[in-house]
């Protein structure tokens, strides 16, 4: 008889995936979604080296931009998401349905840059997040291709074959958001959706400086989470998850837990947005030179 034993290997690292699929300028909104997300991370502590960031389209440099180099999720204008520091991976017509499967799976042509790709191992935590248009089982990138829920799933399976992951946050912000991970069937994987089959996701509020929607309901409400959030904080996915109740989202935020081994309750929430803190212990005596200087005198 065969007795195979399947370890799963120590949580070593952090990486982020933030994916904004749409064009245009009436669609802001997406790209101040995916930047909220992204500085939220690195604010958290997951270095630009270990998040990819993909933007379909420059809204910072976007002719009706009134404020050039800026963009804000916030009708207040507090806060410039775009910032000085900025570092997109993927943008504009690189923002493809191929690219986007290819860098999760690892299978990208030879020369790609190191900055565009998921160097990750059975040791990394993965935050993915998604925003765009959406529909039952699909998600549009720039208006003219998709990514169906089981050739995503089938990528993250491809993922999970090549130990390529340890635990996967899955977010989505989209229409009919849940039926994006009901085909998954891999382990380790934690997921939310802004909404169930059936319902649209909504934005949240226009700025009339530019006309537009510029963040939507389900990320907004998150983001004022992650903004409480330290690189210390003892609060837990399981909060997490409950941050947009159905009376301010409109839509009915969907989660799945089933195939996520620990209990949400006791799964920090830097295991996915912040940086994983290494310490080694040793045995051995360390000496340490102090100087004159370095001590007080009584």
């Amino acid at each position: 008889m065969l007795i195979v034993f399947f370890i799963q290997a120590q949580h070593a690292n952090n990486w982020a995936v933030l994916v904004d699929t749409s064009r245009f300028w009436f669609n802001y909104r997406h790209v101040a979604n995916v930047l909220s997300i992204y500085r939220s991370v690195k604010r958290l502590g997951i270095p630009d080296s270990q998040i990819i960031l993909m933007i379909a389209d420059d809204m910072a440099c976007n002719p009706r931009n009134p404020r050039p180099a800026t963009v804000f999720n916030n009708a207040n204008q507090n806060i410039n998401v775009y910032g000085d520091d900025v570092e997109v991976d993927y943008r504009g017509y690189e923002v493809t349905v191929e690219n986007f499967v290819r860098l999760l799976t690892g299978r990208l042509p030879g020369g790609t840059p190191r900055s565009k790709q998921l160097l990750t191992n059975e040791g990394s935590n993965i935050l993915v997040y998604l925003t765009g248009h959406g529909g039952d089982g699909f998600l549009k990138f720039q208006d003219s291709e998709e990514v169906t829920s089981q050739e995503l799933a089938d990528a993250i399976e491809q993922m999970w074959q090549k130990r390529r992951y340890n635990e996967i946050f899955f977010m989505i912000d989209t229409c009919q958001a849940a039926s994006m991970f009901e085909k998954f069937y891999s382990p380790n994987i934690l997921a939310v959706a802004s909404s169930l089959v059936g319902e649209d996701s909504l934005s949240h509020h226009v700025d009339p400086a530019i006309g537009v929607y510029i963040i939507d309901r389900y990320t907004y409400y998150a983001l004022a989470f992650l903004e409480k959030v330290h690189r210390n904080s003892t609060k837990t996915m399981y909060e997490f998850l409950s941050v947009c109740p159905k009376r301010v989202c409109i839509s009915t935020v969907g989660v799945r837990k089933d195939l996520f081994q620990r209990d949400t309750k006791k799964a920090s929430i830097t295991d996915f947005f912040g940086a994983v803190r290494h310490i080694e212990m040793t045995d051995k005596p360390i000496e340490v030179e102090l100087r004159e200087s370095d001590l007080i005198r009584r």
